[in-house]
């Protein structure tokens, strides 16, 4: 199973930049990495027995942040893909932009899911970004602005 991983933090910065930058209706996807269940528990709990149970009902393999059947709304930019609405007020001129950079459409069956990503986090990264969760104390009744949690689709 894989999954796409991202940190509280890198997902609150993007839902404000996505908030500044908006027409409106448009579905905003950050390009984000994607871990391999497995490595992810091994990092987690590295002195735990891991038992392979198989896939359960409800569960996916991979994550897809936009399906084939999008492809023809969305365009790419650096850090984010951008669904465009179908609605009457969409107009060319709502297109969204990113920093002056008007994107690009995706090719007709375009899908970007967990499983063919290019960006992957191996054991190595996944260990630093669970020592900088650890690192935070959790007896704060205030976390620090920039806590990082790990947020995983499911």
């Amino acid at each position: 199973m894989t999954r796409f991983l991202i940190t509280l933090d890198h997902g609150v910065k993007f839902v404000l930049d996505c908030i500044r930058g908006m027409a409106g209706g448009e579905i905003f996807i950050p390009k984000i990495p994607s871990v391999n269940v497995m490595d992810l528990a091994r990092v987690i709990g590295p002195d735990c027995k891991h038992e392979i149970i198989g896939i359960r009902p409800g569960e996916k393999l991979h994550e897809t942040l936009v399906p084939e059947d999008d492809a023809r709304l969305t365009i790419e930019f650096k850090d984010r893909y951008v669904i465009q609405p179908i609605h009457s007020y969409w107009h060319k001129r709502s297109r969204p932009s990113a920093k002056g950079s008007a994107g690009k459409p995706c090719a007709d069956g375009f899908r970007y899911s967990s499983d063919t990503n290019t960006w992957w986090l191996k054991e190595t990264d996944i260990r630093k970004l669970v020592a900088e969760v650890e690192a935070t104390p959790s007896g704060d009744s205030k976390p620090s602005p920039t806590e990082p949690r790990l947020i995983t689709g499911g």
